[in-house]
């Protein structure tokens, strides 16, 4: 079993809140980590039937025999357990007494806030970051940008051919059914797959729902769908010290790279270097590997990006602190280039008390410096650490 970075984060929130919830996309390991991480707790599945039927017979009497030290998978399927967690809990008073684990977090968060606001630590787990996972020398930025990071695919030895497009089938017909009638399920099919043709790119809201045949307010609520169900992400843009001259809507990103090269129909990871999204899926590659690591350290991630008006941009920004970012461009090439300066060299920060740190990643294997930006091979950017924000 491979170790998981969020693993000591949630022994020690255990010991603090008498509830620690964790979520994230199906298959990404939770209820494998829950159940070795806290060997000494029950496991209930709430997907089983004739549990949830014990469960709602007695609600408080089932509760209260079961005791402290219970993990509740998929919780989000019981909303009525809430609000008995939470009498139960503030009448023991201690910490640890439940795990709630989830694949939906727009339910099991809405469930949360309503019962548990202020008892409970809120987690997320999501496919292995690149911490967590040994990327030899000789495997190329391709290869693991269309194998993905799920674990199944790992452990299983399973080809990402085989998994992702039983994965998405899976997830369409059932998580979307569950999070909100979508009438014409080949529709939303196609709306995801155009979600994958615009990676990086700023969101368009009128163009992606043209494109799919649907209205822009159907558009804006499946992409909430999606975000729910943790396979993309709206990445949003930097403003704070910058010029007003900027761009204000989101880029979109996937969780996954497997899931977003699946999508787009890559049978293997040779046609990744001749695919017109091959740049894009390397940016989405560091960007959500970055987001990942903070969410596993127990951290808010602060990452964005920064485009002007005039097309001047920066891929991806990381505030660290009030007076500390970072700023990487991202290039998918694996020969430097100085041209590849040009942008992140002309980033102006309207305050001497700010220190900015500049990057370049690319897909080379050597590292240096040039002026003022740290030239830094993918492989070596992945150990690098994140200077974590501590208030998340």
């Amino acid at each position: 079993m491979i170790g998981r970075s969020i693993t000591p984060h949630l022994q020690q929130m255990i010991t603090k809140f008498p509830v620690v919830s964790l979520t994230g996309p199906r298959q990404s390991g939770k209820t494998t980590l829950l159940r070795s991480a806290f060997p000494d707790y029950r496991y209930l599945n709430l997907e089983r039937l004739d549990i949830r039927e014990l469960l709602l017979a007695d609600p408080m009497g089932y509760l209260i025999s079961l005791g402290p030290r219970v993990i509740f998978d998929e919780a989000q399927n019981v909303p009525e357990l809430f609000s008995y967690i939470q009498v139960i809990s503030d009448e023991r008073n201690i910490p640890g007494q439940y795990i709630l684990s989830g694949s939906q977090s727009f339910l099991l968060n809405e469930k949360i806030a309503q019962s548990l606001s202020g008892r409970v630590s809120i987690n997320h787990l999501f496919p292995f970051d690149t911490d967590e996972l040994t990327i030899t020398s000789e495997q190329p930025v391709s290869s693991a940008i269309y194998t993905g990071f799920y674990p199944r695919i790992f452990d299983q030895d399973i080809e990402p051919a085989d998994f992702y497009p039983s994965y998405l089938q899976t997830y369409v017909e059932r998580d979307i059914r569950t999070l909100k009638a979508v009438e014409n399920l080949n529709t939303f099919s196609r709306f995801l797959g155009l979600c994958a043709g615009r990676i990086g790119q700023v969101l368009n809201l009128s163009s992606l729902a043209n494109d799919a045949g649907i209205a822009v307010n159907t558009a804006k609520a499946w992409l909430s769908l999606l975000e729910a169900s943790f396979i993309l992400f709206q990445l949003q843009p930097y403003y704070r010290n910058f010029s007003k001259r900027i761009i204000k809507s989101p880029k979109l990103y996937f969780y996954d790279t497997g899931v977003a090269s699946s999508l787009l129909k890559l049978s293997n990871a040779e046609m990744l270097a001749t695919h017109y999204q091959y740049g894009a899926l390397v940016e989405n590659f560091i960007i959500s590997d970055i987001i990942k690591k903070y969410y596993h350290s127990g951290k808010r991630p602060s990452v964005y990006y920064w485009r002007e008006s005039n097309g001047s941009e920066i891929d991806c920004i990381i505030e660290r602190s009030a007076d500390s970012i970072a700023a990487i461009e991202i290039k998918g090439g694996q020969t430097f280039s100085s041209d590849h300066l040009k942008n992140i060299r002309k980033i102006v920060w309207n305050s001497d008390a700010v220190k900015v740190e500049k990057m370049l990643v690319y897909m080379g294997d050597q590292s240096f410096v040039s002026g003022d930006v740290r030239v830094i091979p993918w492989k070596e950017f992945s150990s690098w650490k994140l200077g974590a924000r501590e208030d998340g």
